[in-house]
């Protein structure tokens, strides 16, 4: 059985916030993988985005997220990880893919400015862009999907810890 949790979605669609609470409610542990690949790197995104350019940062958060070995975890990668066949297929093997589903308008209004947010836009990507380009790729990987809508962090995370109680369960017959 799969034990672990991976939250993917948009920058801004709350892995982070959320999965800190739904972490608490599972009885797991908590990783953020931004800050495994900030570790690894001793630097900050935005200084590896900055100093690779976004394919050489694409690649280090392939590298990172494949070679993840946790059990009892909720892991929020980076929201571009789905560009990364590798670290999704192993994000696949070794936990329940939830998408954290979020409007377009949502997500602008959470991020207000993108590079400051760490969020990669290659030249003349706009927000609307990214965000339709890689919706199809967290609909497609998504074992679960979970969408916000209007509730409160905690009533979010609440909800979503039932979903992933039913899932495990469905899993282990």
């Amino acid at each position: 059985m799969k034990k672990n949790v991976t939250l993917i979605g948009m920058p801004a669609s709350g892995k982070s916030t959320l999965g800190e609470k739904l972490a608490k409610l599972l009885g797991f542990s908590f990783v953020d993988v931004d800050r495994i690949i900030e570790a690894e790197e001793k630097r900050l995104l935005k200084e590896i985005i900055a100093d690779e350019g976004d394919d050489g940062f694409l690649k280090i958060e392939n590298r990172v997220n494949a070679g993840l070995k946790m059990d009892g975890c909720v892991i929020a990668p980076g929201g571009s990880v789905i560009y990364g066949k590798e670290a999704m297929e192993n994000l696949k093997d070794i936990s329940i893919v939830v998408y954290l589903k979020l409007s377009f308008e949502e997500m602008s209004r959470r991020i207000g400015n993108p590079v400051e947010r760490g969020v990669v836009l290659k030249n003349g990507m706009t927000l609307r862009k990214l965000y339709d380009e890689r919706t199809p790729y967290y609909e497609r990987y998504a074992d679960v999907t979970f969408d916000e809508m209007d509730l409160t962090p905690e009533e979010s995370a609440g909800h979503l810890a039932e979903m992933i109680r039913q899932e495990m369960a469905a899993r282990e017959k």
